[in-house]
């Protein structure tokens, strides 16, 4: 599906939910190695990405070019829970309370949320190191998926994406994608949705029954700005798309009809997503050329986040 063969979905605004403090928005010698592998323009002092709630109603964020793990609490503080040499770039929260990091440098982490320790969790598949991973998100049996961007692009379209199941065994999925970024499954988990950023669309991924993928095929194409970046699920299956570079935010239903845009009110650079609120309407953007978490009220409830896995 593209953009451009339907009329323009109705528009929902956003307003500042938080904004990260001017202490935590000075560059750290981390911050500079980052730097000069990203196009120019990009913001260096802070790039929040990876939002993801817990239990609590804490809201838990990345700082990719600091190596840091943020925590907002409810009283919309921000919280340094860890900083390390490494360039975390997106999070997500186990069923059972661990919290999964995508870095950048490292591989997969795993943070410790009381002492705010943070070790390697996954670094090689074989005996091949990543490239450079980037998001991740757990299906309802625990497998976790996870995209290997490392710098890919149109002129190298060998992104990567990956599985690894309970019993520890990791495959990969599909090795041609420009850019392979967020990553999301259908309501019925019998498909992957993955954010290809310098494609500028939004590629599925249909399983088999052994597990592996076939007919891989663009679910919806995009134009304007960078690409697509985080991904996330409504509780009716339709999918929702941060566009980063346009500051907006697509809501499709499950068939890949536009239904909403959600214009940021802030920056052009709407990088990831994830909803809450008491009855999970409220969608929570990272908008990372501001140092801001912004906030929309969906006609539409997100998929609850700790129902499955």
């Amino acid at each position: 599906m593209s953009l451009s063969l339907y009329a323009p979905p109705p528009l929902v605004e956003t307003e500042v939910y938080a904004t990260l403090p001017d202490e935590l928005r000075k560059p750290s010698t981390i911050a500079l190695g980052f730097a000069e592998s990203q196009p120019p323009g990009s913001s260096m002092t802070s790039v929040l990405e990876g939002p993801s709630f817990d239990r609590d109603g804490n809201l838990w964020c990345v700082d990719i070019p600091n190596g840091r793990i943020l925590k907002l609490d409810r009283e919309r503080r921000f919280h340094l829970v860890c900083e390390y040499d490494g360039w975390p770039n997106g999070l997500k929260i186990h069923r059972d309370g661990r919290i999964f990091v995508a870095d950048h440098k490292h591989g997969i982490m795993l943070l410790d949320p009381v002492n705010g320790r943070i070790e390697p969790y996954l670094v090689r598949a074989g005996i091949e190191r990543f490239r450079a991973v980037n998001d991740l998100f757990f299906a309802g049996n625990g497998d976790l998926y996870f995209t290997d961007q490392g710098f890919s692009g149109l002129q190298d379209p060998n992104g990567r994406v990956f599985r690894m199941t309970g019993d520890g065994r990791v495959t990969c999925l599909i090795d041609t994608v420009p850019s392979p970024n967020g990553l999301v499954m259908d309501l019925e988990e019998t498909a992957l949705y993955v954010a290809a950023t310098r494609g500028n669309s939004v590629w599925r991924l249909p399983f088999l029954r052994d597990g592996s993928t076939a007919k891989v095929g663009i679910s919806i194409q995009l134009s304007g700005g960078t690409g697509p970046d985080g991904l996330a699920l409504t509780g009716d299956g339709g999918l929702v798309v941060a566009h980063i570079g346009i500051g907006a935010v697509w809501v499709f239903d499950r068939t890949g009809q536009p239904l909403y845009r959600v214009q940021s009110c802030k920056g052009l650079h709407t990088t990831n997503i994830a909803f809450g609120g008491v009855d999970g309407k409220d969608l929570f953007i990272t908008e990372s050329s501001s140092g801001t978490i912004l906030k929309a009220r969906l006609p539409v409830a997100g998929k609850p986040m700790f129902s499955n896995h």
